[in-house]
């Protein structure tokens, strides 16, 4: 199989970026073999495409009501973090993606690297609706997420969970 170009010009408009991401997303994820796979190929993915944010990555759920740190690009992240604290824990306690402008305005913001100005979580989840993490982007800059990257995360979290649960066969 040939490689997929992954070579992207950070001068392009961010939307276009980010249809360039979701077009090679499902070829390269569609191999995945499990969550921790695809994770580590999407932060490969993502920091190509979005290469002007400082911190990229996923926080796992490993129990109930808590996520650790799952594959990232960035400086050290919090090792874990509960489902009540924090941008991560409030997009996976409440089953939704938030868009924080400036994090020093969240009441709850964990200041896991104080570069962190803006922040965005998306919630991942398998076929049956179980939660199994989020995806987490920060950038340098307050008010740096609008609402077309909640559409665009949203869609790649979409193509992940997708990528994961191709039907096997009776003889895999």
């Amino acid at each position: 199989m040939s490689e997929p170009v992954l070579q992207v010009d950070p001068a392009l408009p961010r939307e276009e970026r980010y249809a360039a991401l979701l077009k090679i997303a499902p070829s390269v994820l569609h191999d995945s073999p499990d969550w921790t796979a695809c994770m580590a190929t999407s932060v490969t993915l993502l920091a190509t495409h979005l290469p002007e944010f400082f911190w990229i990555g996923f926080y796992r759920v490993i129990e109930p009501s808590l996520l650790a740190i799952g594959p990232y690009r960035g400086t050290l992240g919090c090792l874990t973090i509960p489902f009540s604290k924090g941008v991560c824990g409030k997009a996976a306690r409440e089953g939704r993606t938030v868009l924080v402008p400036d994090v020093t305005k969240f009441e709850d913001h964990i200041a896991c690297d104080d570069a962190s100005k803006s922040e965005i979580v998306v919630p991942l989840y398998d076929r049956e609706g179980h939660l199994i993490g989020v995806l987490d982007v920060d950038s340098e800059r307050v008010e740096d997420f609008e609402d077309d990257d909640k559409e665009a995360l949203e869609k790649f979290a979409g193509t992940m969970r997708e990528a994961l649960h191709r039907e096997l066969s009776d003889d895999e």
